[in-house]
């Protein structure tokens, strides 16, 4: 995306040319007929339903377990303030650069690929179009008008190949397209095995060890734990075979009920003393159950969401239960024990 920002615009910051990208897409859709347009909004969403899917985002994203556990791979609490500093300085240039690269490949795909001559396209076309994931539909038969020149309504990418498919596009060499692709397969796993982790050692020695089974030993506990990673793993490969579109829909739930149980207990558990156990339980479980409440209510009856804020951003109403459940219970029981350090003779 660098060296496409660079050849367009002569500044190899895409992030910063992302309005002139912009600017020049709107003139193409205008000289090429397009009638939806890029820079037009995708969505009829309300101002309040913006606020409160970013705030959900953001309060989820702290209280994910898959993220918490990534505390544990630093020895200090130094090393772990400057671990989730870095973090948040190549998230912010994740976000910053994912819109600038759609829009870059957007206007070199109607720059230097829509209205050339079909039989004069350039390789990367019968390359991935070998996959069923591009198809150029010029012929009367297959929809298009038969004139020879691709139009961009002929055009057909899979939104899983934009990615890919946009560093040979833009003439790049095939060293870059398997960078990105490595790229993209690094972050999916690392996301994977933390979920695993997370699902294992929860099923192994939250629910089993503590709960069901305190005298387990530790074979028992590991056992459990593989068993739950191999059972896990298999049911997600299977369910992203199937390739639903309510898969995204399940990721931004996820981030709401995180944003809705997880983060208001470890926020008062870290700055307020006061909060005990029985009461961060029933906070979690209130702020979940109003999430859910909402989620299934919205679901069903579209009409009646409020604010129209969406199921996605159904968190920003579990927590400030869970906020105001915690400290109501805490207050109502006996406040949690505090450790004195042994007085040495």
């Amino acid at each position: 995306m660098t060296w496409i920002s660079l050849q367009f615009t002569g500044v190899p910051l895409p992030q910063l040319m992302y309005g002139e990208a912009l600017r020049n897409i709107a003139l193409l859709e205008a000289t090429q007929g397009i009638e939806q347009s890029y820079v037009e909004p995708f969505n009829d969403w309300t101002v309040w339903n913006y606020i409160a899917l970013t705030l959900c985002l953001m309060f989820g994203t702290a209280g994910l377990p898959h993220i918490l556990i990534r505390f544990y791979t630093v020895p200090t609490v130094r090393e772990s303030r400057s671990s989730v500093g870095w973090a948040l300085v190549w998230i912010s240039m994740l976000y910053f650069t994912a819109p600038a690269y759609a829009a870059f490949s957007r206007w070199e795909i109607l720059r230097d690929v829509v209205g050339q001559p079909v039989t004069q396209l350039p390789t990367w076309a019968a390359n991935w179009a070998s996959t069923g994931l591009l198809t150029i539909a010029d012929t009367v038969e297959s929809g298009g008008n038969g004139d020879g020149l691709l139009q961009f309504d002929e055009l057909r990418i899979d939104q899983d190949l934009v990615v890919l498919a946009t560093p040979e596009i833009a003439g790049l060499p095939p060293t870059v397209v398997a960078l990105v692709a490595a790229g993209g397969l690094a972050a999916a796993l690392s996301t994977a095995d933390g979920l695993l982790l997370v699902i294992a050692s929860a099923a192994a020695h939250d629910i089993y060890h503590r709960t069901l089974n305190p005298r387990a030993s530790l074979g028992e506990r590991l056992w459990l734990g593989r068993f739950m990673i191999l059972a896990t793993a298999v049911l997600a490969a299977l369910t992203a075979i199937q390739r639903l579109g309510i898969i995204v829909q399940m990721v931004a739930w996820a981030f709401s009920l995180a944003a809705a149980s997880f983060f208001p207990v470890l926020v008062l558990g870290i700055f307020w003393k006061r909060t005990t156990a029985r009461g961060a339980v029933a906070g979690m479980l209130s702020g979940v159950a109003v999430t859910m409440l909402y989620m299934g209510f919205s679901y069903v009856y579209p009409a009646s969401s409020l604010l129209g804020i969406s199921t996605s951003a159904a968190g920003i109403f579990g927590l400030p239960v869970n906020i105001l459940v915690t400290v109501v219970v805490s207050l109502l029981t006996p406040p949690p024990l505090t450790s004195h350090p042994t007085t040495r003779r």
